[in-house]
């Protein structure tokens, strides 16, 4: 098991190495001055020069990859052209916002698509089946953007339920002071008693939520099935059945147990996915999390923000698929 899981974490280094190269060198060949950026509009020549000097952009391109490389290695993604504020200090003010939307993703996933997935599987070519199918696939094939536009169109337009963005409303913002303890809004009004504006950021939370959580729900779904379907026929529950094991065991405790390796990889994917992958999301529902960030990183040209961001995300990426790996290799099977 420890050498499965050293073997694992070296090919996690290996695809953060090879992701910082490449963004280090691609952002090298975007045509464009970070010096002048960081000068500001109305710099001088002298000004560049001394910014570039400032930024370390007179060094071979191998001295700059070490320095950038070494401040990684420290948790220093750099600093922001637009803001001149530390990135890692931006995208830790950004990120609990977007853990939130993940968060509850996450959770709709395993209470929703599991049990979906495990029924579709048990009803196989019925109608719930089918249902559950069709609700699958649509739920990962749909535009992201479009099915927030149409629950704004439905529930803010139409019925006019839940609000159209936005983590508060307006009153909130003016009229309460809203705590900030972790960056974590509705568990620091819950620990702070603030029920009033944590109801508020929960009902403002529900439609994007949805938006983000159809596509792991779906995802989870169909992977649960396919891997039902195959458990299912193995000769080990057939013994059970004929064991005269109640049905609901046979399929919640045993198969379920054995289908989880595949699933759980899928629901840690998809956690990296939405993680990353928020941004038209939260720019439909002005909600204040990486995806904004990233957004207004790009249209600015921001390129330390943008590399930050991306080493961000192959490090979740990578985080997650090892913490699957070790989920999957509880089994022994898969070790040998």
């Amino acid at each position: 098991m420890t050498k499965f899981i050293l073997r694992r974490v070296l090919l996690g280094i290996i695809v953060l190495l090879g992701v910082a190269f490449i963004t280090f060198f691609v952002a090298r060949v975007v045509p464009s001055n970070p010096a002048a950026k960081w000068a500001g509009p109305r710099a001088n020549q002298e000004q560049i020069a001394k910014a570039t000097i400032e930024l370390g952009l007179d060094k071979p391109l191998l001295v700059q990859f070490g320095k950038y490389l070494t401040d990684l290695i420290q948790g220093n993604l750099g600093h922001s052209l637009r803001t001149r504020r530390p990135i890692t200090q931006e995208l830790l003010e950004s990120l609990p916002a977007t853990v939130e939307l993940v968060l509850l993703s996450t959770i709709a996933a395993v209470f929703i698509g599991i049990p979906l997935g495990v029924i579709s599987a048990k009803r196989k070519d019925k109608m719930i089946d089918h249902f559950s199918r069709l609700f699958s696939i649509g739920a990962v094939s749909l535009p992201t953007f479009w099915i927030g536009l149409i629950l704004q169109l439905f529930f803010f337009r139409i019925l006019d339920i839940f609000p159209m963005g936005g983590q508060l409303s307006t009153e909130i913002k003016i009229l309460m002071d809203i705590p900030k303890i972790t960056g974590f809004l509705m568990f620091d009004c819950l620990i702070t008693g603030n029920f009033t504006i944590f109801f508020d950021a929960l009902w403002h939370i529900v439609l994007p939520g949805i938006t983000i959580a159809l596509y792991p729900i779906g995802l989870v779904a169909r992977m649960t099935r396919s891997a039902m379907l195959e458990i299912l026929n193995e000769d080990y529950i057939t013994a059970a059945r004929s064991y005269g094991l109640k049905e609901k065991t046979v399929l919640w405790s045993y198969a379920l147990k054995n289908s989880i390796g595949p699933t759980s990889t899928v629901v840690a994917l998809s956690i990296g996915y939405t993680l990353v992958n928020t941004f038209l999301t939260e720019s439909i529902f002005t909600w204040p999390g990486i995806g904004s960030y990233i957004s207004s990183a790009v249209i600015g040209n921001d390129y330390p923000a943008i590399m930050g961001v991306t080493i961000f995300s192959a490090f979740s990426y990578v985080l997650l698929n090892l913490a699957a790996d070790i989920i999957i290799a509880l089994d022994p099977r898969v070790r040998t």
